[in-house]
């Protein structure tokens, strides 16, 4: 027993990693072998249960309280999480720390999580197969997770190294209005082959770490990055959206003005039925990046500011409501800290030519007219802007009341802005959106599903 410990002992490596022992023993690895002895003699035949407890106290060792993300250690964070539907995909090389990460978020939500893990499914960390069969028993886990709502907060602990395995998870998903969170453990060795050689209960070689390497070098870069609701405040909002609609769609004042909608003045006009695209989960965008291949995408992500956001609660506020012969949409106004991740060039991006307010595109998309793309919200809102930077506030043409209660504004081409009496705070992880573009679903949601907003 002795002799087995005494080799242990013998190196530094293992003492300062494995069990996290203080500086004052891992001395000894470098000391005289009778100061070794010394040690050893004072151990009792409980010695395994001390090694124990240091292993299970190894976690926040490996994932200091800095380097723990905010759905871990920040409360507002932490209660929008509550009330969302995520997936949280765990990514990086064998060993990393993966595992104890996501089992430390799995015990934080424990009462509205669960945890799939690929090491269950016995899929070992290598170059995925040709069909992706082996993955066909965890993906049956997966999809009935969604399907019976088992938990709104679902980790899935893999390498996800492939991109096309990734693809699948994003579509996944979306089906089910899941926004995703990828996580990678922060580690000093995470990158480290030589310790994860040794780490790894895989027993990967040296050589089938530095073939996965490669593709967890580089950040994984989302079509965008952006504000997503929380679940409970997505459902009020788009209740929000629909009232506003309804009683826009009443006013007599905008039944007099239809033709910008291609309708006759005095007519009807189902504006539920006009804005029939709405996306699959609300959200503020705040940069697009195309998967990195948008200018400036990898510089964006690597900001200080942005890796700190990156999966935090936010609350934003919603001072406007609007529509448009293309769009409708809702005006948030962002704070300072929101104002940190917002880039300075995404006014610019879409009118080059005028001087905008920093953060003035800032919109969540409600919903758009047929063959109209999302980004054509942000643009519309810019146009009311610049016209009341010229000095016209529009015509007041009316109020509306509830939870919607405000004065509405004609500013002439079908354009309507609605400025709310009393602001709508609606909570939000700040994330990526992984998936296809223009994924949508139906605007109209089933009768009574839909919650009341929470106003401020």
């Amino acid at each position: 027993m002795a002799a087995s410990l005494l080799q242990l002992f013998s190196g530094t490596h293992w003492l300062g990693t494995a069990f996290g022992l203080p500086s004052t023993l891992r001395q000894f690895s470098r000391g005289s072998c009778g100061k070794v002895g010394s040690i050893l003699n004072r151990f009792t035949p409980g010695t395994t249960k001390v090694f124990h407890g240091r292993m299970s106290s190894q976690a926040s060792k490996d994932h200091p309280e800095g380097q723990k993300p905010p759905l871990l250690v920040d409360d507002h964070t932490v209660a929008t999480v509550r009330d969302s539907r995520i997936l949280v995909l765990m990514r990086g090389l064998p060993g990393s720390g993966k595992t104890t990460l996501a089992k430390d978020i799995e015990k934080k939500y424990k009462d509205s999580c669960r945890l799939i893990s690929a090491d269950v499914h016995d899929i070992k960390p290598v170059a995925r197969g040709a069909s992706g069969g082996e993955y066909a028993k965890l993906d049956d886990e997966l999809s009935t997770c969604f399907e019976k709502r088992e938990a709104n907060l679902v980790i899935l602990d893999d390498t996800h190294h492939d991109r096309e395995r990734l693809d699948k998870l994003f579509d996944m998903a979306n089906a089910y209005h899941f926004s995703v969170v990828i996580l990678e453990p922060k580690t000093p060795w995470r990158l480290d082959c030589a310790q994860l050689k040794d780490r790894n209960h895989w027993k990967l070689s040296l050589e089938e770490l530095k073939n996965l390497r490669p593709t967890l070098e580089k950040d994984f870069l989302p079509l965008y990055f952006g504000w997503f609701l929380a679940k409970r405040d997505e459902d009020c909002l788009r209740k929000t959206s629909h009232e506003f609609l309804e009683q826009l769609g009443n006013l007599k004042a905008f039944k007099k003005r239809l033709q910008a909608y291609g309708c006759e003045d005095k007519q009807k006009l189902d504006l539920l039925k006009y804005f029939g695209k709405s996306p699959n989960i609300l959200h503020c965008t705040a940069k697009f990046c195309d998967y990195g291949k948008v200018l400036g995408s990898e510089e964006y992500a690597q900001q200080e500011a942005v890796k700190k956001a990156y999966s935090r609660g936010y609350t934003l506020h919603i001072s406007a409501l609007f529509a448009t012969p293309r769009t409708v949409g809702a005006q948030v106004e962002l704070t300072a800290d929101q104002l940190l991740i917002w880039p300075p060039d995404a006014e610019k991006e879409v009118m080059p030519k005028d001087i905008l307010p920093r953060g003035s595109r800032a919109h969540i998309t409600l919903g758009t007219a047929t063959d109209v793309q999302d980004v054509q919200t942000g643009i519309d809102l810019l146009e009311f802007v610049k016209l009341q930077q010229s000095g016209r506030e529009g015509e007041s043409l009316g109020e509306l009341t509830g939870t919607v209660a405000g004065k509405v504004s004609y500013y002439d081409n079908g354009m309507w802005l609605l400025n709310l009496s009393r602001k709508i705070e609606v909570r939000s992880i700040f994330s990526g959106y992984y998936g296809k573009p223009g994924v949508q679903v139906p605007l109209r949601g089933k009768k009574g599903l839909l919650n009341q907003c929470q106003i401020m």
